[in-house]
């Protein structure tokens, strides 16, 4: 059995870990029984962490918010992930969380023990972190999804679509996921009683949040494939579906976007994908090199004929005997 101060260390872990614990789990966890728990929870609040304790069958403890910021405990591999966070974060896409990570950064770094700041170091000089030019989603929203996670609750927010008009939305929020340049919410939506993929910048909290929730299971393993399904309904505003002649592993292997992929033989394959223009399409479809079909996207082929036309001129334009340089 741990001795009550290791015991006390372990339990600060657990709540930091955890929104909220009943007391036979936490009693299971340290090996003790339920009375231990509650004079372990009280000498804690001695120590000055706000332990909360909640009555009823679906009560427990959780530590709540203080006048201070309470230590936290953090492994050895707890550590380093938070310093390389830290590090990523300073050149990614949140908003106004730059300046504030390398000052958080630079606390951590003074008082890591030699072995994990070698780790931090060597990850730092073998790296390199080039900021995206995608929309930059603002850092107080990311919080206040985490923490409706974090906690159970349902998260109400307005919704801009893909033009713009706004939606009023309450969800259960499951995860935040970064793809590309993006950050999404992949969240429950009760009103259409299915899994529903948000863009975070142009998600608009509302306060306050919903009622607790209980989370419905969405393993892991599946969070990046189903986000790689739903993406492109919840987010592009233009769509394509289009014939190519090549297999669809070489498809898979090109493209720098998730896209629907329907196998027609060994060479040929036919996909459905998305973005926010229709230059942008072009674009992707020209990075495969290969021969393709427009089977729908009128808008679509007139990009194609657009960008057709612009690289002739530049090809005709360094073709010999043009030179308009007299």
């Amino acid at each position: 059995m741990l001795n009550t101060s290791a015991r006390l260390l372990r339990l600060l872990s657990l709540l930091q870990a955890r929104a909220l614990w009943s007391g036979p789990e936490l009693a299971e966890r340290l090996g003790v029984t339920t009375r231990t728990i509650r004079t372990d929870v009280d000498r804690l609040r001695q120590l000055g962490y706000p332990v909360e304790a909640a009555p009823g069958l679906t009560g427990g403890y959780r530590l709540g918010a203080g006048a201070a910021l309470p230590p936290l405990l953090l492994d050895d591999d707890e550590a380093v992930a938070v310093a390389i966070g830290l590090r990523t974060a300073a050149n990614g896409g949140v908003e106004g969380i730059g300046e504030t990570s390398i000052r958080a950064l630079a606390k951590l770094e003074q008082v890591l023990p030699p072995r994990l700041r070698h780790r931090v170091s060597a990850m730092q000089s073998a790296t390199l972190a080039v900021p995206g030019a995608g929309p930059k989603v603002d850092a107080d929203v990311m919080i206040a999804i985490a923490a409706a996670i974090r906690s159970e609750h349902r998260l109400r927010f307005d919704y801009a679509n893909h033009d713009g008009r706004l939606s009023s939305r309450e969800v259960e929020p499951h995860r935040l996921v970064s793809m590309g340049r993006r950050w999404y919410l992949i969240a429950w939506d009760p009103e259409r009683d299915d899994w529903r993929t948000f863009r975070v910048d142009r998600i608009t909290p509302k306060i306050p949040g919903g009622a607790r929730f209980t989370p419905r299971e969405l393993p892991e393993t599946e969070v990046a494939a189903y986000l790689q399904r739903g993406v492109g309904t919840a987010t592009w505003r233009y769509f394509a579906r289009v014939l190519l002649h090549t297999s669809a592993a070489e498809v898979r292997a090109k493209l720098p976007l998730p896209v629907e992929i329907e196998e027609l033989g060994p060479d040929r394959c036919q996909i459905r994908l998305g973005s926010d223009t229709p230059q942008m399409l072009a674009l992707y479809l020209g990075l495969l090199d290969v021969d393709f079909e427009v089977i729908d996207a009128p808008e679509l082929s007139a990009a194609l004929t657009a960008l057709a036309d612009r690289l002739h001129r530049a090809a005709r334009s360094d073709a010999p005997g043009n030179d308009q340089s007299s």
